[in-house]
């Protein structure tokens, strides 16, 4: 079932709303691509259950945060948490929705996903330009026994504001002095490399991966999957190599204190355990305390509730980690409790 959804998923449609003809408008919300393929699962189900649709735009966590903040929409989605003094100014609350990863994809012939290594640093050096071929000796080390070409990477990395990359650029951050020193941390950055692409949203990154012989990026799992993209393993704190799966976000994501930062705005990237993925994140949820629009606002919240009782498999089945009961039960008395009915 998880292969037959993915594969429904067309590139354009990702791009475009859940809704139009096969969604009734009901509630709207915009912003990270990142969760997209999962909202729009849950979408499906819950209009089935409900009858009420979701009209949900694929733009980018930055787009989001500007359509939750022009009022536009009822709640805004982004994977670059909000900081507690600007939910504050703001009048609104954040609260996570899903967990999943981020994963570096290559176009390399002649490779299995997974089948090569990778670490940290190397990775930074690799998107900053200064391992600008795949048979530089420092990632030919990491994969002894394969045959790399004599081949330019083309680093292809997101071309609109966007969470996907504040939480890959954090992560390279956190494990290259050089990479944070030079570029550091954003939802964009001026990326170094003198051979880089950009596209627009999870979906535009896998298109040119998937395109430009040579090409790394970084695309959500659930886009790496649909588009058959082939991943790198990752060494990870632990100095174990991992794939990306749902076991190895949850890892990541166990020992997590959601309520240490104000809006629950944790940072998940570079974890410790053996089988964690270094590159996890949450994408989370905006909304208004006192709602302009109290009904649609309280229609967001039916379809999270529903999505965290009912969506814990078809997270699953796109490889992302649901929320455990006892974080959405703290969401409900915590968080929601203080938006106005």
């Amino acid at each position: 079932m998880k292969r037959t959804f993915l594969k429904a998923l067309a590139v354009t449609a990702l791009g475009s709303f859940i809704g139009t003809a096969a969604y009734a408008a009901d509630i709207t919300g915009a912003g990270a691509s990142f969760p997209y393929p999962i909202y729009a699962k849950w979408a499906e189900g819950y209009k089935a259950a409900t009858g009420t649709g979701l009209n949900y735009q694929s733009i980018g966590s930055s787009g989001g945060i500007r359509q939750i903040r022009a009022k536009t929409v009822a709640f805004g989605a982004t994977d670059a948490p909000v900081k507690g003094e600007d939910l504050d100014k703001d009048g609104m609350v954040q609260f996570p929705a899903i967990i999943g990863g981020t994963v570096p994809v290559i176009n390399v012939e002649g490779f299995k996903p997974g089948e090569l290594r990778v670490t940290g640093p190397v990775l930074a050096e690799m998107f900053m330009g200064t391992i600008a071929k795949w048979n530089d000796p420092k990632f030919a080390a990491l994969n002894p026994g394969k045959s790399l070409p004599d081949q330019a990477i083309t680093v292809v990395h997101r071309a609109d504001g966007s969470g996907t990359t504040f939480n890959w650029t954090d992560y390279l951050s956190a494990v290259s002095k050089d990479w944070a020193d030079k570029v550091g941390k954003g939802a964009a950055v001026k990326w170094p490399a003198a051979t880089s692409v950009g596209g627009k949203g999870n979906e535009g990154v896998a298109a040119n991966v998937g395109r430009i012989k040579g090409a790394l990026g970084y695309v959500e799992y659930a886009y790496a999957k649909r588009n058959k993209l082939t991943h790198l393993q990752v060494q990870n704190k632990a100095g174990k190599y991992v794939n990306p799966t749902e076991e190895a976000f949850a890892s990541a994501a166990a020992g997590v204190d959601w309520f240490s930062v104000p809006g629950m705005g944790v940072s998940m990237v570079d974890p410790t355990g053996d089988a964690s993925w270094p590159i996890s994140t949450a994408s989370f949820i905006l909304m208004y305390k006192d709602p302009a629009d109290k009904a649609q606002s309280a229609e967001v919240l039916k379809f999270f509730d529903w999505s965290f009782k009912n969506g814990k498999k078809m997270a699953s089945e796109l490889d992302y980690v649901a929320l455990p009961d006892s974080l959405t039960e703290q969401i409900r008395s915590k968080v929601w409790s203080q938006i106005a009915k």
